[in-house]
């Protein structure tokens, strides 16, 4: 009997380290010949977009209309749960706006990626903050401490839900200052 194919959700705040994480996991992965395929759900996205001729720039998305939205949302999960491979599915698990906090898996989402684990990515507050400050090549929002600390907060309320609502299983792996390996091979034992 064949085995079935895991569908890996792996979210994490801004500037924790999450596409690292990803990266070192994925090139182990493939030394293990385990396969996998990493898909970032926002690009994925927006090439639904370009494929509809609803933006030609991805800045443009977040201008699209609400109901336009959550159908390419829909699309893109569509897209990927036909993948017949593994599959790590680089997103949020929720969006900080100034109204409060979005989930990044809405249950349309949800019921059509059907995952089988949600992987939150974390690191102490300070660390990111540290991380954030001196990562120049990306324009981020400026947050202290206690925000960061929400935030995380508010991602495993959200995974959580998202582990009710599908029945899948909800992880934290630990990015620590120091020590990506020990994330790499948390990450690796997961998903092998």
């Amino acid at each position: 009997m064949p085995q079935k194919c895991k569908k890996v959700v792996i979210t994490g705040v801004p500037g924790v380290g999450k596409t690292t994480v990803i990266n070192g996991s994925m090139e182990a992965l493939k030394e293990l010949g385990v396969p996998y395929t990493s898909i970032n759900f926002g690009t994925c996205m927006f090439e639904v977009a370009c494929d509809q001729n609803l933006v030609s720039d991805r800045d443009e998305m977040r201008k699209l209309d609400q109901d336009v939205q959550r159908n390419l949302q829909k699309t893109a999960a569509q897209v990927i749960a036909k993948i017949q491979d593994n599959v790590i599915i680089d997103t949020h698990c929720t969006v900080s706006t100034p109204s409060g906090f979005l989930p990044g898996l809405p249950a349309w989402v949800l019921e059509e990626l059907k995952p089988d684990i949600v992987v939150l990515v974390e690191s102490n507050e300070d660390q990111i903050l540290k991380r954030r400050l001196s990562d120049t090549t990306r324009t981020r929002d400026v947050e202290g401490y206690q925000s960061i600390k929400d935030h995380q907060n508010y991602n495993r309320y959200m995974a959580a839900a998202y582990s009710m609502l599908t029945g899948c299983t909800v992880k934290s792996i630990k990015n620590q200052d120091f020590l990506l390996e020990n994330a790499i091979n948390e990450m690796v034992t997961l998903l092998k």
